[in-house]
């Protein structure tokens, strides 16, 4: 089960809630990431709220859909989400990092509604791989979603498990590609250019669908249509923002790792809330 499927207008408003509570919850820390999990926050905010199949009263819940953060610094994004939808109460999102929180800087299954620990990166298209092989070995139509960093696809683990997602058919795993240009140390094209990556991906044999990550309809339109895909798996390359939704943060490396001050935060939630 999952929520009622919520209106464009209404992914949108829910989309920016979620962007006030990462900026709340990271000024609140002193600590942690908000460019990616802005990036990413109408990504997660649809694939939750319209798409995924899940339990929030039963996290275990066996024929839930999966989905797996690899890139981990992005968490108060997803911990935002996990509240919203009823994994724990939102109360909890201001212990972000906070000794003996439930909520560590990086994910971790202390918390409920998250599948697997992540951070490490490069690692996680391998687990989301292994979720989607289990499920077609139980004969079960779970889907499992990955959300991947575009500096983390310069790691060769991913491509190895792309080559073995594309052998072994599999057609219940979507990645979702946060494409916002910027890694830690600067562009990625700076870093280790990573174009083209359409063709990288059709090559290793992925369906493959490129959107405008900060539309709404575009990106429920994409997650409609990799359910529909049958014999390869499928990759959504979502062209982001880093830091959207924050005029002083949109595509500013410095915001990769640094959370804002409480002046920043205000003015950001000023900005969030117009």
């Amino acid at each position: 089960m999952a929520n009622k499927e919520l209106s464009l207008k209404e992914l949108e408003a829910k989309a920016k809630e979620i962007r006030r509570l990462i900026i709340e919850m990271l000024a609140k820390a002193g600590s942690g990431h908000p460019g990616g999990s802005l990036s990413a926050a109408d990504l997660v905010t649809a694939l939750y709220f319209n798409i995924l199949r899940f339990n929030s009263q039963n996290p275990a819940w066996p024929d839930r859909d999966r989905f797996h953060m690899s890139k981990g610094h992005c968490c108060p994004l997803w911990y935002a989400v996990l509240a919203q939808v009823g994994y724990f109460p939102k109360e909890k999102l201001l212990t972000l990092r906070k000794l003996g929180s439930i909520l560590q800087g990086h994910p971790d299954r202390v918390t409920p509604g998250i599948e697997s620990a992540s951070g490490s990166l490069g690692q996680g298209l391998s687990i989301a791989l292994g979720m989607s092989l289990a499920a077609k070995m139980d004969k079960k139509d779970y889907r499992v979603y990955c959300l991947l960093g575009d500096g983390e696809v310069q790691e060769g683990n991913i491509w190895e498990a792309a080559m073995a997602a594309s052998h072994f058919k599999s057609d219940n795993l979507c990645a979702i590609l946060d494409f916002n240009g910027c890694q830690i140390d600067g562009k990625c094209e700076d870093i280790m250019g990573i174009q083209p990556l359409s063709a990288k991906w059709l090559a290793f044999g992925w369906n493959v669908i490129e959107i405008d990550g900060h539309n709404m309809q575009q990106i429920l339109s994409a997650y409609n249509q990799a359910r529909a895909v049958k014999g390869k798996p499928t990759v959504i390359i979502a062209h982001t923002i880093k830091g959207k939704g924050v005029s002083f943060m949109e595509g500013v490396v410095g915001f990769h790792g640094r959370a804002p001050t409480q002046e920043e935060a205000k003015q950001a939630l000023k900005e969030l809330a117009e």
